[in-house]
């Protein structure tokens, strides 16, 4: 049975008008807070892990430096013993060396990191914004992927040639020099890689370091997700020679990463207040049109009908107002998730965030689950006013009648 709660002169339209609102806006804000929050997750780790590979392979003693001190050798079994392991689908051989660079006149503190002819550069294509990745041929290669950030204060661009200067030791008395060409420029909205690294050919630290045409400072393993890396990182440790570790992406940048898991306790904080807002707006409007419908509650028992019959009358109706105000919260949600993701009209200071534009991400999935779970949840709540219903009389409300 349907009430209708709109007719002339009823109490509860307004009340109703307000739930549906409540709903609508709490359902919408779920929505939002969600894609948001998801987005930036994702895209955090994107970039993280494009930068650096969901797992490091390299010397203890590298472990807690973010320059390679120590090399190792790069032999083909244990090469194939890390990638045969599940779950690996790519590694990229590298070294890092700290150092300046020279522009015309000033001075800047960088990081190189040298990567073999086999390194997957197609990982960065999103952040290349100018010039292409250098080439690394047969012969040791003088191109490098310079940081925008850095190249803006060198006041350098594509085509001009920089100066390297790279300490072997303390007691070396002059620094190696090296001459670079910058061919590509990259800007990843991420200060700890804009603002340090630079990359270029493996073979410039293997000579600078006097190290062995086989000797690298780290294997950088990249997993098909996050959730396989922690597996698979366990078991790749379990096989590697005793002077050998296994850093995990999110030990590397723990603080990053400790940062965005916040997200997750945020939105759910978010749902819970919204689907608690949603549910006393509910009860308010159920608890109004019930008072509002006594003596058709009275002439109903009167006629034989139980509580409970009664009550399910009231609940299904409240679901019916709930479900409207869910249909109008869900198309506010996904309007803000369309316009974001195609127009990216919310920008982010990437200072603070990492990222320049609020990146979003929501699947089909999460939306029939968070509608489910707000819909189900809130009916479950709605008997708690509906429990009036058993303690009207008929002969009382029926004698004003």
């Amino acid at each position: 049975m349907r009430l209708n709660p709109f007719r002339k002169g009823s109490v509860s339209v307004q009340i109703i008008k307000i739930a549906k609102l409540a709903v609508a806006l709490g359902m919408s804000m779920i929505l939002i807070s969600v894609a948001t929050g998801k987005g930036l997750q994702q895209e955090i780790q994107y970039k993280t892990v494009a930068f650096n590979g969901h797992l490091v392979v390299a010397p203890f003693e590298n472990s807690e430096s973010q320059i390679s001190i120590l090399p190792i050798v790069d032999d083909p079994p244990l090469f194939e013993l890390i990638n045969n392991e599940e779950g690996v689908t790519h590694i990229n051989r590298v070294a890092l060396k700290g150092g300046l660079i020279k522009g015309a006149d000033q001075f800047e503190g960088i990081v190189f990191k040298g990567v073999s002819q086999d390194y997957s550069w197609e990982r960065l294509n999103n952040f290349l914004i100018k010039g292409v990745f250098p080439a690394l041929g047969k012969k040791t290669s003088n191109e490098i992927l310079l940081s925008h950030t850095i190249a803006q204060r060198l006041s350098v661009g594509i085509g001009d040639e920089i100066s390297a200067y790279f300490h072997n030791s303390l007691y070396q008395k002059l620094p190696n020099m090296r001459k670079f060409k910058v061919v590509g420029l990259f800007l990843s909205g991420f200060p700890d890689f804009d603002e340090n690294f630079i990359l270029g050919d493996l073979r410039h630290i293997q000579r600078i370091n006097k190290w062995k045409s086989n000797e690298i400072g780290a294997y950088e393993v990249f997993t098909t997700d996050m959730k396989t890396a922690m597996k698979t990182g366990s078991l790749i440790y379990e096989k590697l020679p005793s002077d050998l570790d296994v850093i995990e992406i999110m030990h590397q940048y723990a603080s990053i990463f400790q940062w965005i898991s916040l997200f997750d306790f945020n939105i759910l904080i978010i749902i819970i207040v919204m689907i608690v807002v949603g549910v006393i707006n509910m009860s308010t409007a159920l608890l109004v049109l019930i008072l509002e419908r006594s003596s058709m509650i009275g002439l109903f028992k009167s006629l034989g009908a139980h509580n409970h019959m009664i009550q399910k009358i009231f609940i299904y109706n409240g679901i019916g107002i709930m479900a409207q105000g869910l249909l109008w919260g869900n198309l506010v949600g996904l309007l803000f998730f369309f316009t974001q993701k195609y127009f990216s009209w919310i920008r982010l200071d990437p200072e603070t965030y990492y990222v320049n534009i609020a990146p979003v991400s929501l699947s089909l999935g999460d939306v029939l689950l968070l509608n489910l779970g707000f819909l189900v949840f809130s009916s479950l709540l709605l008997w708690v006013p509906s429990v009036i219903i058993s303690r009207i009389s008929p002969a009382r409300v029926l004698r004003f009648c």
